[in-house]
């Protein structure tokens, strides 16, 4: 019995003298909520990129759903289930929010037809977009192109879902409607990995809590008591234990 969806062993990634990864282990159960935090140049991004098949590790094992998934290309994984955001909104500008969403259900679910347009309508409808499905996805607000990230990913219909930095740059109501528009998606028992610097976005969704510095996991548990980590507050949150 496969007990874990993800079970990353002793990953490593380097370049040159700069470590990304350093012999992070962890495991995500089904359907999961685990949020990622860690200073700017930790290496979380980075993560994400050895997840998804961006980058190869030097060393290490990857595997999803019982699979070792290791040397796997990138778009295998999509096919597989690992779909993910982008810290920077990365919509394909001159098409239309809906034809953004049909690329994800065609081209990372493997839909075709009416099927794929199902898929589609049904995601933005998810993630409130449904009201601006023939508008260009250039013309969006900020908030509308981090849901159409979010839509893009889910179109494709992931077992594991990977957020980076979604929340950032948004004002607290749209902050808000993100959060509800997550926990839907996660009640569906899609499993989510988050990386997050809005912590207080991150501790309304997620379960547990890893925390990354140079590339090297440095705490994991359960939120409230990593963030009340002395360890944390010094590397994160600049905090000097001892004042």
């Amino acid at each position: 019995m496969v007990s874990a969806l993800l079970s990353v062993a002793g990953l490593s990634k380097s370049f040159g003298a700069v470590v990304v990864a350093d012999q992070t282990s962890f495991d995500v159960e089904h359907g999961a909520a685990m949020g990622i935090l860690g200073p700017n140049g930790a290496g979380k991004t980075s993560l994400f990129n050895l997840i998804t098949g961006a980058l190869r590790p030097d060393a290490g094992q990857i595997v999803f759903g019982g699979a070792d998934i290791t040397n796997v290309s990138a778009a295998e994984r999509c096919r597989m289930g690992i779909c993910r955001s982008f810290q920077v909104p990365q919509p394909f500008g001159g098409m239309t929010v809906f034809e953004n969403a049909l690329v994800g259900a065609t081209q990372g679910a493997g839909l075709s037809g009416s099927s794929a347009e199902v898929q589609a309508i049904e995601v933005l409808e998810a993630t409130g977009l449904l009201p601006k499905a023939n508008v260009r996805a250039g013309a969006l607000t900020l908030l509308e192109r981090k849901r159409l990230e979010m839509a893009r990913a889910l179109s494709a219909r992931p077992r594991l879902l990977l957020l980076d930095e979604i929340a950032g740059g948004l004002t607290d109501a749209e902050c808000g409607e993100l959060i509800d528009t997550i926990n839907r998606v996660h009640a569906k028992g899609t499993t989510i990995i988050w990386i997050e610097h809005v912590v207080h976005a991150l501790l309304a969704v997620v379960q547990k809590l890893i925390v990354i510095d140079f590339g090297k996991k440095i705490a994991e548990g359960e939120p409230r008591e990593i963030m009340g980590s002395a360890e944390v507050k010094e590397i994160y949150l600049g905090v000097d234990p001892d004042a």
